[in-house]
Protein backbone atom coordinates (compact mmCIF):
# COMPACT_ATOMS: atom_id res chain seq x y z
CA UNK A 1 0.00 0.00 0.00
CA UNK A 2 1.11 3.28 -0.65
CA UNK A 3 2.24 5.73 1.51
CA UNK A 4 0.02 8.96 1.94
CA UNK A 5 2.71 10.68 2.83
CA UNK A 6 5.24 9.79 0.05
CA UNK A 7 2.19 11.53 -2.02
CA UNK A 8 2.17 14.63 -0.26
CA UNK A 9 5.68 15.01 -0.47
CA UNK A 10 5.61 14.32 -4.31
CA UNK A 11 2.47 16.53 -4.36
CA UNK A 12 4.61 19.73 -2.44
CA UNK A 13 7.37 19.13 -4.74
CA UNK A 14 5.50 19.32 -8.05
CA UNK A 15 3.37 22.30 -6.74
CA UNK A 16 6.56 23.97 -5.48
CA UNK A 17 9.50 23.44 -7.75
CA UNK A 18 7.98 24.99 -11.07
CA UNK A 19 6.74 28.10 -8.81
CA UNK A 20 10.36 28.36 -7.44
CA UNK A 21 11.80 28.01 -11.47
CA UNK A 22 9.45 30.77 -12.67
CA UNK A 23 10.28 32.98 -9.67
CA UNK A 24 14.21 32.86 -9.84
CA UNK A 25 14.10 32.93 -14.09
CA UNK A 26 16.05 36.00 -15.09
CA UNK A 27 13.28 36.92 -17.47
CA UNK A 28 11.04 37.37 -14.02
CA UNK A 29 13.27 38.95 -12.14
CA UNK A 30 14.34 41.88 -14.93
CA UNK A 31 9.80 42.41 -15.48
CA UNK A 32 9.62 42.84 -12.21
CA UNK A 33 12.11 45.81 -11.96
CA UNK A 34 11.10 47.41 -14.88
CA UNK A 35 7.29 47.07 -12.88
CA UNK A 36 9.19 48.87 -10.06
CA UNK A 37 10.72 51.15 -12.13
CA UNK A 38 7.15 52.31 -13.34
CA UNK A 39 5.53 51.80 -10.06
CA UNK A 40 7.93 54.56 -8.82
CA UNK A 41 7.36 56.98 -11.46
CA UNK A 42 3.74 56.52 -11.71
CA UNK A 43 3.95 57.70 -7.84
CA UNK A 44 5.91 60.72 -8.32
CA UNK A 45 3.18 62.22 -10.90
CA UNK A 46 0.31 61.07 -9.02
CA UNK A 47 1.58 62.27 -5.93
CA UNK A 48 2.15 66.06 -8.41
CA UNK A 49 -1.39 65.72 -9.60
CA UNK A 50 -2.80 65.88 -6.06
CA UNK A 51 -0.34 68.55 -4.71
CA UNK A 52 -1.75 70.42 -8.45
CA UNK A 53 -5.29 69.83 -7.28
CA UNK A 54 -6.03 67.79 -10.64
CA UNK A 55 -6.67 64.53 -8.45
CA UNK A 56 -9.39 65.67 -5.86
CA UNK A 57 -12.30 63.77 -3.73
CA UNK A 58 -11.93 60.48 -2.28
CA UNK A 59 -9.14 58.99 -4.52
CA UNK A 60 -6.91 62.07 -3.62
CA UNK A 61 -7.71 61.20 0.37
CA UNK A 62 -5.95 57.84 -0.74
CA UNK A 63 -2.65 59.36 -2.07
CA UNK A 64 -0.02 61.00 0.07
CA UNK A 65 1.30 64.89 0.24
CA UNK A 66 5.08 63.75 0.18
CA UNK A 67 6.85 63.06 -2.86
CA UNK A 68 8.98 60.91 -0.60
CA UNK A 69 6.33 58.64 -0.16
CA UNK A 70 7.19 57.34 -3.34
CA UNK A 71 10.73 55.92 -2.70
CA UNK A 72 8.80 54.32 0.54
CA UNK A 73 6.16 52.85 -1.51
CA UNK A 74 9.55 51.42 -3.88
CA UNK A 75 11.03 50.23 -0.92
CA UNK A 76 7.64 48.43 0.03
CA UNK A 77 7.27 46.75 -2.95
CA UNK A 78 10.99 45.79 -2.82
CA UNK A 79 10.37 43.95 0.47
CA UNK A 80 7.22 42.22 -1.24
CA UNK A 81 9.87 40.88 -3.61
CA UNK A 82 12.55 39.93 -0.81
CA UNK A 83 9.97 38.23 1.35
CA UNK A 84 8.61 36.20 -1.53
CA UNK A 85 12.57 35.31 -2.00
CA UNK A 86 12.65 34.47 1.48
CA UNK A 87 9.33 31.98 1.55
CA UNK A 88 11.14 30.21 -1.51
CA UNK A 89 14.39 30.16 0.63
CA UNK A 90 12.26 28.19 3.60
CA UNK A 91 13.28 24.39 1.60
CA UNK A 92 16.89 25.47 1.53
CA UNK A 93 18.63 25.05 5.14
CA UNK A 94 17.60 27.04 7.87
CA UNK A 95 20.76 28.94 8.15
CA UNK A 96 20.78 30.28 4.59
CA UNK A 97 16.81 31.22 5.15
CA UNK A 98 17.85 33.28 8.69
CA UNK A 99 20.62 34.67 6.59
CA UNK A 100 17.17 36.07 3.77
CA UNK A 101 16.15 37.32 6.77
CA UNK A 102 18.70 39.57 7.58
CA UNK A 103 18.83 40.87 4.27
CA UNK A 104 15.21 42.14 4.53
CA UNK A 105 15.49 43.41 8.00
CA UNK A 106 18.62 45.18 6.52
CA UNK A 107 15.96 46.65 3.61
CA UNK A 108 13.58 47.34 6.23
CA UNK A 109 15.89 50.06 7.91
CA UNK A 110 16.42 51.39 4.87
CA UNK A 111 12.65 51.87 4.10
CA UNK A 112 12.34 53.29 7.59
CA UNK A 113 15.30 55.49 6.79
CA UNK A 114 13.64 57.02 3.80
CA UNK A 115 10.13 56.91 5.48
CA UNK A 116 11.12 58.95 8.03
CA UNK A 117 11.99 61.83 4.95
CA UNK A 118 7.96 62.26 4.85
CA UNK A 119 8.47 64.80 8.07
CA UNK A 120 10.54 66.73 5.88
CA UNK A 121 9.75 69.69 4.04
CA UNK A 122 9.81 70.28 0.01
CA UNK A 123 12.83 71.64 -0.67
CA UNK A 124 14.09 69.22 2.10
CA UNK A 125 15.70 70.95 5.15
CA UNK A 126 16.86 69.53 8.50
CA UNK A 127 15.52 72.91 10.91
CA UNK A 128 12.68 71.73 13.75
CA UNK A 129 13.67 68.25 12.12
CA UNK A 130 16.45 67.03 14.28
CA UNK A 131 14.62 64.07 15.57
CA UNK A 132 14.08 62.72 12.39
CA UNK A 133 17.17 63.23 11.13
CA UNK A 134 18.47 61.03 14.44
CA UNK A 135 16.06 58.35 13.32
CA UNK A 136 17.37 58.66 9.50
CA UNK A 137 21.12 58.09 10.69
CA UNK A 138 20.09 55.55 13.30
CA UNK A 139 18.10 53.16 11.00
CA UNK A 140 20.53 54.19 7.65
CA UNK A 141 23.31 52.99 9.88
CA UNK A 142 22.02 49.91 11.45
CA UNK A 143 21.32 48.90 8.07
CA UNK A 144 24.76 49.01 7.32
CA UNK A 145 26.05 47.21 10.03
CA UNK A 146 23.40 44.11 9.48
CA UNK A 147 24.97 44.55 5.83
CA UNK A 148 28.45 44.16 7.24
CA UNK A 149 27.44 41.20 10.00
CA UNK A 150 25.72 39.04 6.94
CA UNK A 151 29.04 39.49 5.53
CA UNK A 152 30.31 37.28 8.45
CA UNK A 153 27.48 35.18 8.74
CA UNK A 154 27.65 34.46 5.05
CA UNK A 155 31.64 33.41 5.25
CA UNK A 156 31.17 30.92 8.32
CA UNK A 157 27.91 29.05 6.72
CA UNK A 158 30.65 28.23 4.42
CA UNK A 159 32.17 25.97 6.73
CA UNK A 160 28.82 24.72 8.38
CA UNK A 161 27.24 21.44 7.70
CA UNK A 162 23.68 20.05 7.96
CA UNK A 163 22.74 17.98 4.81
CA UNK A 164 21.16 14.82 5.18
CA UNK A 165 22.74 12.07 3.11
CA UNK A 166 20.73 9.56 1.81
CA UNK A 167 18.35 9.85 -1.04
CA UNK A 168 15.13 9.56 -0.10
CA UNK A 169 15.20 10.71 3.35
CA UNK A 170 16.91 14.08 1.83
CA UNK A 171 13.94 14.11 -0.52
CA UNK A 172 11.07 13.88 2.36
CA UNK A 173 12.93 16.31 4.65
CA UNK A 174 12.68 19.05 1.78
CA UNK A 175 9.49 17.97 0.92
CA UNK A 176 8.41 18.63 4.59
CA UNK A 177 9.54 22.56 3.98
CA UNK A 178 8.54 23.21 0.76
CA UNK A 179 4.61 22.24 2.04
CA UNK A 180 5.48 24.71 4.85
CA UNK A 181 6.68 27.47 1.95
CA UNK A 182 3.66 26.73 0.34
CA UNK A 183 1.36 27.43 3.31
CA UNK A 184 3.00 30.96 4.33
CA UNK A 185 3.07 31.70 0.24
CA UNK A 186 -0.77 31.56 1.00
CA UNK A 187 -1.18 32.89 3.87
CA UNK A 188 1.59 35.94 2.38
CA UNK A 189 -0.90 36.67 -0.68
CA UNK A 190 -4.05 35.72 1.25
CA UNK A 191 -2.81 39.06 3.85
CA UNK A 192 -1.80 41.04 0.83
CA UNK A 193 -5.32 40.80 -0.47
CA UNK A 194 -7.17 41.46 2.64
CA UNK A 195 -4.51 44.27 3.37
CA UNK A 196 -5.45 45.75 -0.20
CA UNK A 197 -9.13 45.76 -0.25
CA UNK A 198 -8.98 47.58 3.15
CA UNK A 199 -7.02 50.33 1.90
CA UNK A 200 -9.46 50.57 -1.04
CA UNK A 201 -12.36 50.96 0.86
CA UNK A 202 -10.78 53.52 2.97
CA UNK A 203 -10.67 51.37 5.98
CA UNK A 204 -7.22 51.37 8.19
CA UNK A 205 -5.09 48.84 7.04
CA UNK A 206 -2.77 46.34 9.56
CA UNK A 207 1.25 46.20 9.57
CA UNK A 208 1.72 43.99 6.90
CA UNK A 209 5.14 43.02 7.22
CA UNK A 210 4.94 42.95 11.23
CA UNK A 211 1.80 40.90 10.67
CA UNK A 212 3.33 38.55 8.53
CA UNK A 213 6.70 38.41 10.25
CA UNK A 214 4.50 37.27 13.62
CA UNK A 215 3.33 34.66 11.53
CA UNK A 216 6.67 33.72 10.55
CA UNK A 217 7.88 32.93 13.84
CA UNK A 218 5.41 29.98 13.52
CA UNK A 219 6.80 28.39 10.29
CA UNK A 220 10.23 28.69 12.21
CA UNK A 221 9.11 26.63 14.80
CA UNK A 222 7.45 24.28 12.46
CA UNK A 223 11.28 24.14 10.10
CA UNK A 224 13.34 23.30 13.74
CA UNK A 225 10.42 20.52 14.55
CA UNK A 226 11.26 18.96 10.87
CA UNK A 227 14.62 19.47 10.91
CA UNK A 228 14.30 17.46 14.62
CA UNK A 229 12.24 14.90 12.99
CA UNK A 230 15.31 14.38 10.36
CA UNK A 231 18.14 15.34 12.31
CA UNK A 232 17.62 13.90 15.73
CA UNK A 233 21.19 14.88 17.19
CA UNK A 234 21.62 17.35 20.03
CA UNK A 235 24.27 19.53 18.19
CA UNK A 236 21.53 20.26 15.41
CA UNK A 237 18.42 20.40 17.39
CA UNK A 238 20.54 23.23 19.42
CA UNK A 239 22.13 25.11 15.95
CA UNK A 240 18.25 25.06 14.59
CA UNK A 241 16.42 26.25 17.66
CA UNK A 242 19.15 28.98 17.91
CA UNK A 243 18.46 30.44 14.43
CA UNK A 244 14.92 30.62 15.56
CA UNK A 245 15.78 32.58 18.62
CA UNK A 246 17.86 35.03 16.04
CA UNK A 247 14.60 35.50 14.05
CA UNK A 248 12.14 36.00 16.84
CA UNK A 249 14.69 38.85 18.18
CA UNK A 250 14.69 40.12 14.09
CA UNK A 251 10.66 40.11 14.51
CA UNK A 252 11.22 42.35 17.69
CA UNK A 253 12.74 44.40 15.82
CA UNK A 254 10.54 44.78 13.86
CA UNK A 255 7.86 46.45 16.26
CA UNK A 256 10.49 48.02 18.82
CA UNK A 257 10.57 51.88 18.92
CA UNK A 258 13.91 54.03 17.24
CA UNK A 259 16.93 53.21 18.11
CA UNK A 260 16.02 50.00 20.33
CA UNK A 261 15.10 48.65 17.34
CA UNK A 262 18.66 48.82 15.82
CA UNK A 263 20.13 47.71 18.76
CA UNK A 264 17.64 44.68 18.19
CA UNK A 265 18.65 43.92 15.15
CA UNK A 266 22.20 44.34 15.24
CA UNK A 267 22.11 41.92 18.76
CA UNK A 268 20.16 39.28 16.56
CA UNK A 269 23.16 39.12 13.93
CA UNK A 270 25.58 39.20 16.26
CA UNK A 271 24.16 36.27 18.05
CA UNK A 272 23.16 34.24 14.68
CA UNK A 273 27.33 35.27 14.32
CA UNK A 274 28.56 33.27 17.45
CA UNK A 275 25.97 30.89 17.16
CA UNK A 276 27.24 30.01 13.42
CA UNK A 277 31.36 30.33 15.07
CA UNK A 278 30.54 28.09 18.10
CA UNK A 279 29.26 25.16 16.03
CA UNK A 280 32.13 24.91 13.22
CA UNK A 281 34.62 25.05 16.13
CA UNK A 282 33.18 22.71 18.37
CA UNK A 283 30.56 20.66 16.59
CA UNK A 284 31.15 20.55 12.70
CA UNK A 285 32.18 17.68 11.30
CA UNK A 286 35.59 19.08 9.95
CA UNK A 287 36.03 20.52 13.30
CA UNK A 288 39.33 18.91 15.18
CA UNK A 289 37.64 18.89 18.35
CA UNK A 290 35.00 16.62 17.04
CA UNK A 291 37.75 13.71 16.11
CA UNK A 292 39.19 14.44 19.52
CA UNK A 293 36.16 13.46 21.43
Amino acid sequence: MKNPMNTIYSWATYVFDPLHHFWEKDSTQRTVAGILVVVFILGLGTIELKRQGIITGHVAGLIPASHYMAINLAFTLVLILEVISLIFTLPCSISKAVGKQFEILALILLRSAFKALADFPEPITITGHEKELWILLSDGGGAIAIFALLGVYTLLQRQLDETIKGGERLFKFVAAKKIVALVMLAIFIGMGVKNGLLFIYGHETFHFFQSFYTVLIFSDIMLVLIAQRFLPEFRAVFRNSGFALATLLIRLALTAPPYYNVLIGIGSAVFACLLTLVYNVFYSSSSRYVRIR
